[in-house]
């Protein structure tokens, strides 16, 4: 069911990959809550997608551009303006990326160069977005920015190694551009901290399935889909939650408040 949350707004959706990324699905549910935007991500990470069968669905223009790219995102917000004829009401940051996890690489033998690369896709991408569309003064007052991230980023996960203080960059990152663009322009900044999720980049993570059944038995809730989040996050760009900024906003079944379930004491022969 639609509400019309989004009516006449304009945006940008970063990062959607395939239908199992959280980004295709806000993308899916900003279009059904009446919501015109443009689509983005990096020319790599689109030949290995299926982006533009997402574009013709919400009838939405690709922009590519790499989100370390200073240049290429002035091209993004001032092309998306021009596109959807006014100012961005609101703007998802979905993108991460670890070489270090994808090789397999502990946590203690972290190559910095991977690491490096890993801080500016994942984290500074954010502040380079941000300080584009402050200076080209591209979204309107009230408008709303959305980052994605982890609870690794309070808490240790071994297997999320160099991604976890990548994450908790990108939260401070959302916290201290938050205040900034809030007192300018009114603009609010949020990160939502998403459940384990079964996504073309979750999945990579090695020993991703087991943690996921640990974290559906921890949740009260289980664990949220995908579509939750995309749910979540349309509130979030809606006028409902305008007061709302420079919050790491947990969506995760209440996994995050949960010491221990009784589910998994039964499993330990605890109970």
């Amino acid at each position: 069911m639609a509400y019309n949350l989004l009516k006449g707004k304009r945006g940008i959706i970063s990062g959607a990959l395939d239908e199992n990324s959280i980004a295709w699905k806000v993308a899916e549910k900003a279009h059904e809550e009446g919501a015109t935007f443009v689509l983005t991500n990096a020319p790599i990470a689109m030949r290995m997608g299926q982006i533009n069968a997402l574009a013709e669905k919400t009838g939405s223009l690709i922009i590519p551009a790499d989100a370390t790219n200073v240049e290429e995102l002035t091209h993004l917000f001032t092309q998306g303006q021009e596109v959807l004829g006014g100012k961005i009401d609101f703007l998802l940051h979905s993108i991460g990326m670890s070489v270090n996890i994808r090789k397999n690489i502990p946590y203690t033998e972290l190559n910095y160069d991977y690491f490096l690369k890993g801080i500016d896709v994942s984290a500074l991408s954010l502040h380079k977005m941000l300080a584009v569309a402050k200076k080209l003064d591209a979204i309107n007052e009230w408008g709303s920015v959305v980052a994605l991230t982890y609870a690794a980023a309070q808490r240790t996960y071994p297997f999320y190694t160099d991604m976890a203080d990548i994450k908790a960059m990108l939260e401070s990152i959302a916290r201290s551009f938050g205040y900034h663009y809030g007192v300018t322009k009114k603009v609010r900044i949020n990160t939502v901290s998403q459940s384990p999720t079964k996504t073309t980049a979750g999945t990579g993570i090695k020993g991703f399935g087991d943690f996921f059944d640990y974290a559906n038995a921890i949740a009260p809730l289980g664990n949220a889909t995908a579509e939750d989040c995309a749910n979540y996050c349309i509130t979030l760009f809606s006028d409902l939650t305008r007061m709302v900024t420079m919050q790491n906003l947990f969506h995760d079944g209440g996994y995050s408040s949960t010491g221990v379930s009784n589910t998994i004491m039964e499993k330990m022969g605890l109970e």
